[in-house]
C-alpha cells in the first residue's frame, strides 16, 4: 500500500508543471532507426573521409598536410619548425594538432615508417622499430617537402585533379593528388575504420614502375616476374612463399613472413641483430625473449640487451659458451616476434567506395585514373594555346594597318568606346580587341607584331598534336610510361627486404626439446573423435565412454612427441602432433577431429596411422577391387604444411587402409559373398599418393569389395579354397563355416 501511494506520488510530481518546473518526454525508437540515423553517418564518414586510403596513396589527413606544405613553399625551400606546418594545416584538417603532428611524424624521414619519405626531416622524430622511443615537441623540430614530392605535385596547377572547398569554404584543396607513379603500392598505409580496416605493405618503387610500365604494354603481364615481393622499410629477411604472394596479388588479401637479420661475433661470443620485421618492435621482442628466459624455455642467453644508437638498431645477445648461434636463432624465430608475418589488406577507396583489390586491379585502376589526369593537363594546356591563338589571330588583322589603329585610338573620345570602336573597325572580338588595345606604344611596329604573328603557325601545329594525344590513349600511356622511367631514374634505390628462396629446408629442422615427451594411450573412435590419455589416468578408469551410436575403432601405445596422419573420406591428409592434444580422461569424448584440424564442411576422419620415422608404407583397398601400397614417404614434407591433398586415390570409394611394416596375407570380401587371399608382398610400393594402385580382384556388374581384414583377423578355415595364384582373381564363395561374424572396419 505504501509503495502505491509512493507511485502515486511521484506521479503526481511529474504532472505537475508547478512542481519540476520542465516536463521531460521521452521517445522510443528502434535500434533499428537509431543505427540508420545516428551511427551510420559516422560510420561513413570514418571510412571515406578519414581511414581508408585512396587510388593516390593518402588518406585525406596525408593529403591535406602535403598539401599545405607545397603551399608554404616547402618544395625545395628552407626548413621551418613543424609546429608552423601544423598551424597552417589546421586550416584544412578540422582535427586537432597532436593528430596533425602525428601524421606529420610517420611521414618524415627520421620517423622512418616509409621506403620513400615524404617529408625531410631535422631533430628527433622518434623510431617505427621503437614502441617506446618518443619523438620530441613539434617545436622543436625542422621539416620540408622531400625532393620526390615534385611527382606527387606536378602539374598540380595544370586541371590534372579536382579541388573542393575546405571544411569552412574558405580555401581549396585538392581531392587527389596527381602522382605521377602508383605511390598506393610504394608508400605502406594502415587504418581501421568502423566494420573495415586497410593494410598496404609497400613495394620496391624501381619493380613497381617496371611492373607498371610492363603493365601498360601489356596487360596479360606475369606481375610477379617484375614486382617480386613487397619491401619494407626496417629491411629484413622475406620468407619467399609463391603461393602466398600470389593470393595476396590476386586477391589483395594474406599474410608472408619476414624474420630478422643477425650476425655472430665469434670473437665475443655474441649474436647482433640489426633488422627486424616492420610489423614488431624492439621492446616487443625484448620482452619476448626476457619472458621464455624467465620460464626456463631458453637457457642459452647469459644476457640481452638494445644498443640502438644513432648509427641503426642493434640488438645484442650474450651467448652462453658452447651455444650453437644457429639453433639458437632457429629457436627465437620460432618463439619471438624476431620472424613475425605481415598481413595484407588491400582495401582502397575507388569513386567513394571501399573496395580490396588485388595488385593487378590496383594497377588497372591507378592506370585509369592516371590516363584522365594526363588527359586532363594535356586539355588544359591546348586550351591555354587556343587562347593565345586566338589571340595572335586579332593580332595579325591589324598588321597591315597599324596607323588605321591608332588612328581609331586617337579619334576616340572616350576611353570605353576604344574596344567596340577596334573590334567594329577590324572585324575582331572583344577579347582580341583588349589585347590589341593593350600593347605598349614601343611595341607597336612591325618587327615586333610580324613576330608574334610567326608564332601563329607553330600554335596551331602544337594545338593540333595536342588535340591528337588528347584523343589517342596510346600517346597518353606513353607519357606516362616516359615519366615512370623518369621516376624510376631519379628515385629508385635497391630493396631493402632480402628474398629468401630456399628457406624451407631451414625450417625443417624442427628441434622438439621444448615439447615434453612422455608415454600416452590414444583411442580413435569410429566418428572421428581423439583421446590422448596418460598410463595413470588409464589405470584409474579404464572404460572408455564414447557419444551414442558411436564405438572404438583404432588405439594405439605411443610418445607425445609423435605426429599422426589423419586421412579422411574427400582423399585429404591432415597432419598434427599429439602434443597439440591435450590430455584427457576416459570418461571425456575427446577431441573431434574435423573441428579441432579445421576440416572442410561435411568431410570425416575414416582412418589415422602414426608415420614414425616414414619408413613403411600405407596400403590402401577401394571398392572397384583395387589396392594400392604407398610409401610413407610420400607423406614426409619439407615444411610444416598441415595438409595435404590428393592423399589418396579418388577413383572409387577407401574401403580399408592399413599401416604396412612387414608384410602379410589380406583376406578381401567382396558383397557377393567372395573372398580371395593373397600376399601384400604381390604389390610393389608406389612413391605417387594418389596412384589408382592395382586390381587384385575381379568384381562382377553391381558388387563391390566390402570389407578387408589381416587373415589372422578372419574365422576362415579353408585357407586354401580362397588363396590367389595369381592376380587379379574373382575369389571362390564363403563356405558356411568360413563366414564368421566379422565387422567390416577400417584398421
Amino acid at each position: 500500500m505504501a509503495k502505491k501511494k509512493a507511485s502515486e506520488s511521484n506521479h503526481s510530481r511529474v504532472d505537475n508543471p508547478n512542481v519540476m518546473g520542465l516536463r521531460a518526454e521521452v521517445l522510443e525508437q528502434p535500434i533499428t532507426q537509431t543505427l540508420e540515423l545516428n551511427y551510420m553517418p559516422y560510420a561513413m564518414s570514418v571510412i571515406v573521409s578519414r581511414a581508408i586510403p585512396e587510388i593516390d596513396g593518402f588518406k585525406p589527413s596525408h593529403r591535406k598536410l602535403l598539401y599545405t606544405m607545397y603551399q608554404m613553399k616547402l618544395l625545395g625551400g628552407a626548413r621551418t619548425k613543424s609546429a608552423n606546418v601544423v598551424g597552417q594545416t589546421m586550416k584544412l584538417n578540422p582535427h586537432g594538432d597532436a593528430a596533425i603532428y602525428d601524421t606529420l611524424v610517420r611521414l618524415s624521414r627520421g620517423y622512418g615508417a616509409l621506403l620513400h619519405p615524404l617529408v625531410d626531416s631535422k631533430g628527433n622524430f622518434g623510431k617505427v622499430y621503437s614502441r617506446d622511443m618518443a619523438w620530441a615537441a613539434s617545436r622543436y623540430t625542422e621539416v620540408r617537402l622531400d625532393p620526390i614530392c615534385a611527382e606527387l605535385f606536378r602539374d598540380i596547377d595544370q586541371d590534372t585533379v579536382d579541388f573542393v572547398d575546405n571544411y569552412d569554404g574558405k580555401m581549396k584543396e585538392p581531392t587527389l593528388l596527381p602522382t605521377t607513379f602508383p605511390n598506393v603500392l610504394v608508400s605502406a598505409n594502415q587504418g581501421i575504420a568502423v566494420g573495415m580496416a586497410s593494410n598496404l605493405c609497400g613495394f620496391n618503387l624501381g619493380e613497381v614502375c617496371d611492373t607498371t610500365i610492363a603493365f601498360l604494354k601489356n596487360p596479360d603481364h606475369d606481375l610477379m616476374t617484375t614486382l617480386k615481393a613487397p619491401d619494407l622499410p626496417t629491411g629484413g629477411e622475406l620468407l619467399y612463399d609463391a603461393a602466398a604472394l600470389g593470393e595476396i596479388y590476386r586477391t589483395g588479401r594474406g599474410s608472408f613472413k619476414v624474420r630478422s637479420k643477425w650476425r655472430y661475433n665469434k670473437a665475443e661470443n655474441l649474436i647482433e641483430v640489426y633488422e627486424i620485421p616492420y610489423s614488431t618492435t624492439s621492446e616487443a621482442i625484448m620482452d619476448k625473449v626476457a619472458e621464455l628466459i624467465k620460464a626456463g624455455k631458453v637457457k642459452e642467453i647469459a644476457d640481452m640487451r638494445d644498443e640502438t644508437d644513432l648509427s641503426g638498431l642493434k640488438l645484442t645477445i650474450d651467448l652462453k659458451r658452447g651455444t650453437d648461434p644457429d639453433k639458437l636463432m632457429q629457436k627465437l624465430f620460432r618463439s619471438t616476434p624476431l620472424l613475425d608475418s605481415q598481413s595484407c589488406n588491400f582495401n582502397i577507396l575507388i569513386a567513394g567506395m571501399p573496395r580490396v583489390l588485388g595488385v593487378r586491379e590496383i594497377l588497372e585502376e591507378w592506370v585509369a585514373w592516371r590516363m584522365d589526369s594526363v588527359r586532363r593537363r594535356v586539355y588544359y594546356s591546348m586550351g591555354k594555346k587556343k587562347e593565345k591563338l586566338h589571340l595572335l589571330k586579332g593580332l595579325r588583322r591589324i598588321l597591315l594597318d597599324i596607323d588605321r589603329a591608332i588612328q581609331i585610338i586617337r579619334d576616340t573620345e572616350e576611353d570605353a568606346e576604344v574596344i567596340p570602336n577596334l573590334m567594329i573597325g577590324f572585324g575582331i572580338d572583344q577579347v582580341q580587341a583588349e589585347y590589341v588595345a593593350d600593347i605598349r606604344l614601343r611595341n607597336i611596329n612591325k618587327e615586333y607584331i610580324l613576330k608574334r604573328t610567326q608564332e601563329v603557325d607553330t600554335l596551331q601545329d602544337e594545338i593540333a598534336d595536342l588535340e591528337d594525344t588528347v584523343n589517342s590513349p596510346k600517346r597518353i600511356q606513353k607519357i606516362i610510361i616516359g615519366e615512370l622511367e623518369e621516376v624510376k631514374k631519379k628515385y629508385a634505390i635497391p630493396r631493402r627486404t632480402e628474398i629468401i628462396y630456399d628457406h624451407h629446408l631451414e625450417e625443417a629442422a624442427d628441434p622438439e626439446e621444448d615439447v615434453p615427451d612422455y608415454p600416452v594411450h590414444l583411442f580413435f573412435s569410429q566418428e572421428g573423435y581423439l583421446k590422448k590419455i596418460t598410463p595413470q589416468s588409464l589405470r584409474m578408469a579404464s572404460e572408455q565412454k564414447y557419444k551414442e551410436g558411436d564405438g572404438p575403432f583404432l588405439q594405439w601405445e605411443t610418445s607425445n612427441r609423435e605426429e599422426l596422419l589423419v586421412f579422411t573420406d574427400k582423399q585429404q591428409c591432415y597432419k598434427t602432433r599429439l602434443s597439440d592434444f591435450d590430455d584427457t580422461k576416459a570418461s571425456a569424448l575427446g577431441d573431434y577431429l574435423p573441428t579441432k584440424l579445421g576440416m572442410e564442411p561435411e568431410e570425416k576422419a575414416i582412418w589415422a596411422c602414426l608415420p614414425g620415422d616414414y619408413s613403411g608404407q600405407v596400403l590402401f583397398f577401394f571398392e572397384n577391387g583395387k589396392a594400392a601400397r604407398v610409401e610413407l614417404s610420400a607423406y614426409q614434407t619439407q615444411t610444416r604444411r598441415k595438409k595435404l591433398t590428393g592423399a589418396y586415390s579418388d577413383k572409387a570409394p577407401l574401403v580399408a587402409a592399413f599401416l604396412l611394416k612387414e608384410d602379410f596375407e589380406a583376406a578381401v570380401i567382396s558383397t557377393e559373398g567372395r573372398c580371395m587371399i593373397f600376399h601384400t608382398a604381390c604389390l610393389n610400393p608406389k612413391t605417387t599418393r594418389n596412384t589408382q594402385g592395382v586390381n587384385v580382384m575381379t568384381l562382377k556388374p553391381k558388387y563391390k569389395v566390402e570389407k578387408v581384414l589381416p587373415l589372422g583377423q578372419t574365422s576362415i578355415v579353408n585357407t586354401a579354397r580362397y588363396r590367389a595364384r595369381s592376380l587379379p582373381i574373382a575369389g571362390a564363395l564363403l563356405k558356411e563355416e568360413d563366414r564368421g561374424e566379422e565387422q567390416m572396419t577400417l584398421l
